[in-house]
């Protein structure tokens, strides 16, 4: 968890007041589906094309999947809601 200004998001919002921002880190256990023997198989060989243009990520990662809304007054004494902006609940996903 981070305290940072509302400015400080970076969101656009002319504010000095402190926000908890949570967020997802840590690793997740590769799994070994046959979806990710294939997938590391083909890009090993990297022989298709179509693989080789785009940006592939075999495994899993942390991302939020649930989310906390974010309630502040601005410096002009106004107060915004910023919907979806803190990590409530994280899991390994993909």
């Amino acid at each position: 968890m981070l305290l940072l200004t509302v400015g400080d998001l970076g969101l656009g919002y002319e504010s000095e007041e402190t926000v908890r921002f949570k967020y997802c880190s840590g690793g997740c256990p590769r799994s070994r589906t046959n979806h990710d023997l294939t997938l590391s198989r083909l890009l090993q060989k990297s022989d298709i094309p179509s693989l080789l243009e785009e940006k592939i990520f075999g495994g899993p990662c942390c991302r939020p999947t649930h989310y906390e809304d974010v309630v502040f007054l601005d410096d002009k004494h106004q107060w915004h809601t910023v919907e979806q902006l803190s990590a409530a609940a994280c899991a390994c996903v993909g």
